[in-house]
């Protein structure tokens, strides 16, 4: 993984964003391009507003038998507002700071967004799987754009999501009768593959265990300014 020490061009209006995502999106891989997967790392952000604050949590499992092997976390100024379909700009650069800090690099990348499941085709998880040329699975809890039938009831019943003709991700159900998550490829993998890499790491929890760990970690505030430095 060859991580940049700095974002060049970094974007700091929505016209340029915008520009910018169609251009990459162009780039996404929708192939399994890997050459093993023993390690998952779940990414998730968060934020303090009123100190305009960014936070970002990477727990790396194995995933053989979804052991934590490492945790990092990093903080900094939020550089981009918030705006929908632009949350990548706003939470990479926190990312890519506690992506600096980790020992050893996992195989996948598990983002706590959206894949290709994005009006442009490049949410966080595929816009940092194209930045990084890594493998990454955009695992999200809410709905973007697209549309879809409501999957079975029961845990591994999915539909497609669906937007324009095209299939931009998988409605699937991560547990009995709790709400769907929304999968879909970021990079370096393909839509079934990411179904069942999901699958593989969820245990009794509606969330996969590298993002709900990551999740849970990044919202405990409690001795934020010593954990987070």
């Amino acid at each position: 993984m060859n991580i940049p020490a700095s974002l060049p061009e970094w974007p700091s209006d929505i016209g340029s964003a915008i520009a910018m995502q169609k251009t990459m999106a162009e780039k996404v891989c929708l192939e399994d391009r890997y050459d093993r997967l023993e390690t998952i790392a779940g990414i998730d952000c968060s934020y303090d507003i009123a100190n305009d604050l960014s936070f970002a949590v990477i727990t790396i499992m194995s995933l053989a038998d979804l052991r934590p092997v490492q945790t990092v976390r990093a903080q900094m100024p939020t550089g981009f507002p918030y705006i929908p379909g632009l949350l990548s700009f706003r939470e990479i650069p926190v990312v890519l700071k506690a992506l600096r800090k980790l020992e050893k690099w996992p195989d996948l990348l598990m983002v706590d967004g959206q894949g290709i499941a994005h009006p442009r085709r490049l949410g966080i998880a595929a816009h940092l799987g194209v930045m990084l040329d890594w493998p990454a699975i955009g695992v999200a809890k809410s709905l973007l754009t697209g549309r879809y039938r409501e999957p079975g009831l029961h845990k591994g019943d999915t539909s497609p999501l669906l937007d324009k003709g095209e299939i931009i991700g998988t409605v699937l159900r991560s547990k009995d009768k709790v709400k769907p998550l929304f999968i879909s490829p970021g990079h370096r993998i393909s839509h079934s593959a990411a179904v069942d890499l999901t699958l593989k790491c969820l245990v009794k929890h509606r969330l996969p265990e590298p993002t709900r760990i990551a999740d849970k970690i990044s919202k405990d505030k409690t001795g934020m300014s010593s954990m987070f430095l």
